[in-house]
């Protein structure tokens, strides 16, 4: 038999598992045979040989590396934002528009390319896609301007959703496999992680403003991951014939549906919702996914397949991965938003996102040593509370408040995250798998969504009842003032006082001390409005823990486990692979 060595290492003659048989068509032309439970779980994963541990070690390094490149996509966006309009002089809704691209992308590719690892394989699936995000990172490396950044972006969203799953092959080949299954949750954690990382390298990289180190730094890492994959490359996977001509229609329709749902929330809280463009866009959003429903709907091999979708298991799922992402929007729009309110910037913030960056990681790693498939929903009870607990605790912030006060809550906060997501994204598998080959792309696709349009809903959300509230403190603040008031006539004299060294005109002092009360008041509201949005996510935790424990103590009261039949399948799926 020929054998041909290549850089994976998998096709070694020596390689343990090495056998005379080949039943199906790999995606490359590698001489290696396969035991049967090396073989891919699914068509267009890769196979499972059993490695040496210095290549285990190595696959463990790039899924680590390529998922914390694939978040930081995002995360140096988010981080920079400010920077970024004054890079390319941009008003808040062309800046916004930036942010669409991305998410309008990111949030459709995981449907499409599963379908084009199956169709095309595993093995052009990671050179396209570490290709697309080389050549995004490259377009904003040579300055294209506001709509050529625009571009980068979309296809910065495409690679980002194809390193998601990159990430969790790679993790997958480095992990033993008794515990495989466990780099679904480190590929999410590491996207977690790289959020705060990415905020927390951010002033080392940006001086005066200027976003290049930035550009130069991703477009760095998109060649080390490009040299790290093509080192060392995934094993075969099966190929299987998957697109049909109905899927045009339907994937089109989808990405339709998503990018105009993305521009609604996004822009929405932007410029206000009364904006009357805003009421197309959701029109658009209702067509485009309702048609994408339609089609499935009447497919003898649909994509998606409603019927399992809509069941009540699904929907609880889902449903509770976004619930979680509107609940952790208290960080990334709550006390972000409230120190930005207060004056600190990146710069004044490096230590609190670096302790945000160490908690995502403990939450992460103990997620994976205490996950249990036999009791999915415990640790997810566990995150609400937590949650729960420490967004209450944070409605005591004043003006006075600085980061190290809020160490403690944020940092149980950004742990709680990550802790809820795995054992969520896990059951989810464990019933796609279950159920059926066909209806993991149907769970990738929901998943994906929820996560995306989650955490934009749950920023939405509190964007649009802070700005309530602010005018609310804000009127209550008017109507209490008067020059009568002892505490304001106190602070009208000290701003004069200060004011007076350098300006004798009287009607400038005048200006100036009613800017500086004005500026003063409306800190003040700003923070007593982010108060309000801190209780109300510990009310929606305390209402969704409230909503999740009743049935969990029903069913160990009863004996009863909803995942037996997901359990039975997963200690058969363990069997094959140490066989």
């Amino acid at each position: 038999m020929s054998q041909r060595s290549d850089s994976s290492g998998f096709n070694n003659p020596s390689d343990k598992g090495a056998v005379n048989s080949r039943a199906v068509l790999f995606d490359d032309a590698s001489g290696y045979e396969f035991k049967p439970h090396e073989m891919p779980i699914l068509p267009g994963s890769p196979a499972n040989p059993d490695h040496p541990p210095a290549r285990r070690a190595g696959y463990f390094l790039i899924g680590t590396f390529i998922g914390l490149v694939g978040g930081a996509q995002n995360g140096f966006l988010l981080a920079n934002t400010p920077a970024l309009q004054a890079e390319f002089a941009l008003t808040p809704v062309e800046a916004g528009w930036l942010t669409v691209a991305f998410y309008a992308t990111y949030a459709t590719m995981s449907m499409l390319l599963f379908r084009v690892r199956q169709e095309f394989g595993i093995q052009l699936f990671v050179r396209w896609a570490m290709a697309g995000l080389v050549a995004a990172n490259f377009v904003q490396l040579i300055g294209p301007g506001y709509y050529g950044e625009m571009a980068a972006r979309a296809v910065a969203g495409i690679a980002a959703s194809g390193l998601s799953a990159l990430a969790i092959y790679y993790l997958m080949q480095g992990l033993p496999p008794a515990v495989r299954i466990a780099g679904l949750v480190l590929s999410l954690g590491l996207t977690q992680v790289a959020f705060p990382m990415a905020r927390a390298l951010s002033p080392v990289l940006v001086i005066d403003g200027d976003m290049d180190r930035i550009f130069v730094f991703q477009f760095g890492l998109s060649l080390l991951g490009l040299g790290m994959v093509y080192l060392l490359r995934l094993p075969p996977g099966v190929r299987k014939q998957t697109f049909e001509p109905l899927d045009i229609p339907s994937i089109a329709l989808f990405m339709i549906g998503v990018g105009a749902l993305c521009a609604f929330l996004i822009q929405g809280r932007i410029q206000w919702w009364d904006a009357p463009w805003l009421g197309y866009a959701a029109a658009l959003a209702i067509v485009g996914l309702g048609g994408c429903l339609l089609i499935e709907a009447n497919r003898k091999a649909p994509m998606l397949d409603l019927s399992w979708l809509s069941s009540r298991a699904v929907l609880g799922i889902a449903a509770i991965g976004a619930t979680v992402r509107i609940l952790v929007a208290e960080q990334g729009f709550g006390a972000t938003g409230m120190f930005a309110a207060l004056g600190y910037g990146n710069e004044q913030l490096t230590s609190y996102f670096w302790i945000l960056t160490g908690a995502t990681l403990a939450g992460m790693i103990l997620s994976i040593i205490r996950l249990d498939p036999k009791d999915l929903t415990r640790p997810v009870l566990f995150a609400v509370f937590v949650i729960g607990v420490a967004a209450y605790a944070d409605t005591r912030t004043g003006i006075l408040t600085r980061p190290e006060d809020l160490y403690i809550s944020q940092a149980a906060i950004a742990f709680a995250a990550v802790f809820a997501m795995g054992p969520v994204l896990m059951e989810g598998m464990l019933r796609a798998l279950a159920a059926g080959q066909n209806f993991v792309i149907s769970f990738i696709a929901v998943f994906s969504l929820s996560q995306s349009v989650g955490g934009l809903a749950g920023i939405s959300l509190l964007s649009a009842f802070h700005t309530v509230r602010l005018k609310t403190h804000l009127i209550d603040a008017a109507s209490t003032l008067a020059l009568g008031n002892a505490q304001l006539s106190q602070a009208v004299s000290n701003a004069a006082a200060r004011t007076v060294p350098l300006q004798q005109d009287a009607a400038v002092i005048q200006q100036i001390t009613a800017a500086d009360i004005s500026q003063r008041i409306g800190r003040e509201a700003a923070v007593l409005a982010f108060n309000d949005v801190f209780f109300l996510i510990a009310s929606l935790s305390a209402l969704t823990f409230a909503l999740l424990f009743v049935p969990w103590v029903m069913n160990r009261i009863r004996g009863r486990n909803p995942l037996a039949k997901e359990l039975a399948f997963l200690e058969d799926m363990r069997a094959r692979t140490q066989k």
